[in-house]
């Protein structure tokens, strides 16, 4: 999941954006309102984590032009003005959620799931399709009640092919959801997710769709999304 930080501490970015990282997200990071404008014309993200004071204005100003707009890219506000009023004002503006300083990240990354969750319809965290069952706070699921366990990347590649069952979606689409601007791209990295993740789920769990991609299987029933 390719996530935008807009925060102007470049340590407290840093730190973000190792544990995003390790949390299974795909983070990418800019310092101001006017990068975070320019990123949001240019790229294509499935979250923001905002902060609100910037050195070139407040991001409650780019939230209020994202929702006049008709953005509903999900939205949590990062700031150290914890007052209640604050809080309303941003939630009002049209944030999903919002964060004081200082923070756990493991709060921040569960917040960030459940915002994705409920953009995507979901009330609960889990994914399920044709026996297999995947949490994404572990990066782990269950098959069959065997155990699987997955790399960051295979991870990212699963979970974007779940999100969308029946779906084609491109090596560009998977790539988009691998790689931040920081990240070297391997030419033929989603080819290696998809064959590893074959070897664990079994050769017929992701179909090759010659020219266009890859989608999961239709197996037998209706595809099923879990706690």
């Amino acid at each position: 999941m390719r996530i935008l930080i807009v925060e102007d501490d470049a340590v407290l970015a840093d730190g973000l954006l190792v544990g995003l990282r390790l949390c299974g997200f795909t983070p990418d990071h800019v310092g101001d309102l006017a990068d975070a404008r320019a990123a949001l014309a240019t790229a294509e993200f499935e979250a923001m984590i905002l902060d609100v004071m910037l050195p070139d204005g407040l991001g409650l100003d780019l939230l209020r032009e994202m929702r006049a707009a008709q953005s509903t890219l999900p939205v949590l506000l990062l700031t150290a003005r914890d007052r209640v009023r604050d809080r309303v004002e941003g939630l009002d503006l049209g944030a999903d959620d919002y964060l004081g300083k200082p923070f756990d990240l493991e709060e921040l990354a569960a917040r960030l799931r459940a915002m994705l969750r409920r953009r995507g319809g979901r009330g609960t965290a889990g994914l399920s399709w044709n026996g297999l069952s995947v949490d994404p706070a572990t990066l782990s699921g269950q098959q069959d009640g065997r155990a699987v366990s997955f790399s960051r990347r295979e991870f990212a590649v699963l979970q974007a092919l779940l999100e969308h069952p029946g779906h084609i979606l491109s090596r560009g689409t998977l790539e988009d959801r691998l790689y931040g601007w920081q990240d070297e791209i391997e030419s033929n990295a989603v080819e290696v997710h998809v064959h590893n993740l074959r070897a664990k789920l079994g050769r017929g769990f992701i179909e090759t769709v010659r020219g266009l991609g890859y989608r999961v299987a239709q197996g037998e029933g209706a595809p099923s999304r879990s706690g």
